[in-house]
């Protein structure tokens, strides 16, 4: 209808034109798309090689007592409470996965992500994990999102006797008081079962592992720590926190500062089997 007052030739013309506009604007599009990709895979290639931790350390002082660790034919379930660290997490998942190969330690991850708006608990969703994993796995490591191993002699091997603590207050890179048990903490599934699991009474940032130190104490057990590793709390770990970004949520209610002794925590206890039958 708008070309109605042109010639047939003048037509002919004037479509050709219009149709090398729409092929051009076209290939525009398409190049301009190819450039955002191409800008996106650059971004994402800088974010992996800049946040990506270095090869890590094998000390050959350091060594594994067969006593103590069993590797065949057990499965350890990596167990990652999780909320809003996601950068965090494209680099945890490939970096240990390929860390707990080298190590020959069959595993499996278990990213258990809290998805509600109330303060994050953090003892909760490590027995929830426990709760999904405990009939595929035999042991289980509690594995902060934001701290790595960078000494392959770390060992993550099933422990036989007594829970252990992989990131020790002598390794960690910020905690250094003898009762701490955070980070990093191995178990097996009837160590977690016999200490019935943590309590889901502490909700917002710590203080949960050192109510669980007293639970492991109370139960027997004693905690073990790596020996003979010559690297110490500045290159045993990675933590890659970010203060900033990440600010902990530390408000404390009622009488949440304070550890709970035997009696209280005889009174406080939740059962993780009460927890699966509801």
């Amino acid at each position: 209808m708008l070309l109605s007052g042109v010639s047939s030739s003048g037509k002919t013309v004037l479509s050709r034109s219009l149709g090398i506009f729409r092929l051009l604007r076209m290939k525009t599009l398409i190049l301009i798309l190819l450039v955002a990709m191409g800008v996106s895979i650059l971004l994402m290639t800088s974010f992996l090689s800049c946040d990506a931790p270095k090869q890590e350390k094998v000390d050959p002082k350091a060594s594994v007592d067969a006593d103590d660790f069993v590797g065949d034919g057990h499965r350890l379930a990596v167990i990652v409470p999780f909320r809003d660290r996601f950068d965090e997490l494209t680099i945890f998942l490939p970096y240990m996965s390929r860390f707990l190969n080298q190590q020959k330690v069959k595993h499996k991850f278990y990213i258990i992500n809290q998805n509600d708006n109330l303060r994050f608990n953090r003892a909760a969703l490590l027995n929830i994990g426990y709760l999904k994993s405990h009939h595929e796995c035999d042991y289980l490591v509690l594995h902060d999102v934001d701290l790595l191993p960078l000494n392959h002699n770390l060992s993550y091997l099933y422990p036989i006797h007594s829970p252990f603590h992989i990131s020790a207050p002598e390794l960690h890179p910020r905690y250094h008081y003898e009762t701490f048990v955070g980070g990093i903490l191995l178990l097996t599934v009837s160590q977690y079962e016999h200490v019935n699991g943590m309590t889901n009474n502490f909700w917002g940032w710590g203080r949960e592992d050192d109510e669980f130190y007293h639970r492991m104490k109370e139960a027997g057990y004693q905690v073990y720590r790596p020996e003979g590793i010559s690297t110490g709390p500045t290159d045993s770990f990675l933590h890659i926190h970010d203060k900033v970004r990440r600010k902990r949520d530390q408000k404390r209610i009622y009488n949440q500062k304070e550890v709970p002794g035997i009696s209280l925590l005889k009174s406080n206890k939740q059962s993780v089997q009460k927890v699966e039958k509801n």
